[in-house]
């Protein structure tokens, strides 16, 4: 292996280690719980709000750092997110009062935005763009194993050490891990000049980032809405399932999609179009939740099932992809974090939308409204796949008008 290519799988390496840091970070809580519930005398009610506003922060720096990414470089803004989570585990060493713990976790979310987004940055920098999607889904891919398997050495850990031990090895272990990022990762030519209003307009007055976003955003339910709360209850009440299977069932949405991010990137690699990976991933997602809807299947064909659309919800690492090769690669690291952006919203408004549609026919405890509720996921999907096919026309004739006027201009 050359110098250089040794270099450039260093960076990748290191910016994969902040995204499992940030992963592993994000789950905590659940394997602290009682531990932080006596520490600060506090209700499971303020528990809830102490995870969930890790999302909030991490939601509202995305822009923001997409920004800095690309005026200031990686080095800096990685660095600088990592210590960020540091700060924002130290009040569970230090603190006394339950508000400064709060505020930390929203450190923690704000710092951790810079994961995935810095991820994007560096394979940019360091891979040819024919290896960009396969190189991104294998750091998706280490995220998503420290999410699913890193709670077990912590747990351990924290039998054997304690609580704040742990806190503290992981706080040591950021510092390090922003030393080393700072180290490793080269510095680039700062953007500054730059007004931060026109790159933002450049991006959003882009019709095909924005029409990128939006079709992704409606195919996010099966992920966003299915498997983040209503495939359990669905499988509980409409397929009579008990609570162990159900939520069982539904996780293997999560472990589809740890293979999914290698395996529809390296397919978008053979195929020669991120698009029509993405259109053929919406169809089979789309076929899947009509067979589950309409025909009663059995536990081990839903496994199946769910594996398939867990591989295939990994389109949105290509989608996001997509956008931002729309855009000036200045303001690409911006691009992606829009489409995160909006991406998330999406999920939002699906989680907003079954919750309606059960509580107007007539609650969750009703199978048939709980069924009403989650039709509204493949009807997001074909509607979603649709605009890409739409989109994946529109590229084809801009590909066709550009190789015709360079044709033009060697004659």
């Amino acid at each position: 292996m050359s110098t250089s290519r040794r270099v450039a799988w260093t960076i990748w390496v290191v910016a994969s280690l902040f995204y499992a840091y940030q992963y592993i970070l994000r789950v905590m809580p659940n394997i602290f719980l009682d531990d932080i519930m006596q520490q600060f005398r506090i209700s499971t009610t303020t528990f809830g709000q102490f995870s969930g506003i890790y999302y909030i922060g991490y939601s509202l720096m995305h822009l923001p750092i997409g920004i800095l990414l690309d005026r200031y470089g990686a080095r800096k803004v990685m660095s600088g997110s990592i210590l960020l989570t540091v700060v924002g585990l130290s009040p569970l060493l230090f603190a006394s009062h339950w508000i400064y713990p709060i505020i930390g976790r929203a450190f923690i979310g704000m710092g951790s935005s810079a994961a995935i987004l810095g991820v994007f940055k560096i394979v940019r920098m360091t891979f040819s763009k024919a290896r960009f999607s396969r190189m991104l889904s294998l750091s998706v891919t280490i995220g998503l194993m420290g999410a699913i398997y890193g709670g077990g050495p912590v747990s351990y850990m924290h039998q054997i050490f304690g609580y704040q031990t742990v806190v503290q090895l992981f706080a040591w272990g950021g510092i390090a891990l922003a030393c080393v990022t700072y180290w490793i990762i080269p510095p680039e030519p700062s953007d500054g000049n730059t007004p931060v209003i026109s790159n933002i307009k450049e991006v959003l007055g882009n019709y095909r980032v924005l029409s990128c976003c939006f079709f992704a955003g409606m195919m996010v339910g099966p992920l966003e809405g299915f498997a983040d709360v209503w495939g359990t209850p669905f499988l509980k009440q409409v397929y009579g399932f008990d609570g162990a299977l159900a939520a069982g069932l539904s996780s293997m949405i999560f472990v589809g999609m740890c293979f999914g991010a290698p395996a529809l990137s390296l397919i978008a690699e053979k195929v020669g179009s991120s698009l029509a990976t993405i259109i053929g991933a919406g169809f089979a997602m789309a076929g899947s939740f009509f067979l589950m809807l309409f025909w009663q299947l059995t536990a081990g064909a839903l496994s199946s099932s769910f594996v398939l659309i867990g591989i295939c919800c990994a389109y949105q690492i290509l989608a996001i992809y997509q956008a931002s090769t729309y855009v000036r690669e200045q303001v690409a690291g911006l691009a992606t974090a829009v489409a995160n952006m909006i991406i998330m919203l999406f999920g939002y408004a699906f989680h907003a939308t079954i919750g309606s549609t059960i509580h107007a026919m007539g609650g969750s405890g009703n199978p048939q409204a709980v069924l009403y509720g989650v039709a509204i996921i493949p009807i997001g999907l074909f509607l979603g796949t649709a605009g890409f096919i739409i989109l994946f026309a529109i590229d084809k004739s801009h590909k066709g008008a550009a190789t015709l006027l360079d044709a033009q201009k060697t004659e």
